[in-house]
């Protein structure tokens, strides 16, 4: 592979990557607007249960192309249900909250 494909590719990549934490952050915050709770408490709770590194990230590319009525609604009647059932894990990627 030329160094200017490596280098397009790794464009690509990390353009993919910041698209997804991007949607993650706005899950996370149209999440927190609906339930009239700061983003901060909402991040807090996802990640509990694991639901950032767990549903989000891994499901971006079907959940992405929802509306996000739709998406905002799954992502917390998903919550709840994890949070009831008493799902507790360590984030993937952030470790415990």
């Amino acid at each position: 592979m030329h160094v200017k494909d490596k280098a397009m590719e790794q464009l690509r990549k990390m353009t993919d990557e910041q698209s997804r934490m991007i949607f993650a952050a706005s899950c996370i915050e149209a999440a927190a607007r609906k339930e009239n709770v700061p983003a901060t408490e909402m991040y807090a709770r996802m990640s509990r249960v694991g639901m950032i590194h767990h549903y989000i990230l891994p499901y971006y590319d079907v959940l992405h192309t929802q509306s996000r009525r739709y998406v905002t609604d799954t992502l917390l009647e998903t919550l709840h249900n994890w949070e009831t059932a008493g799902i507790s894990m360590a984030d993937a990627e952030g470790g415990k909250v």
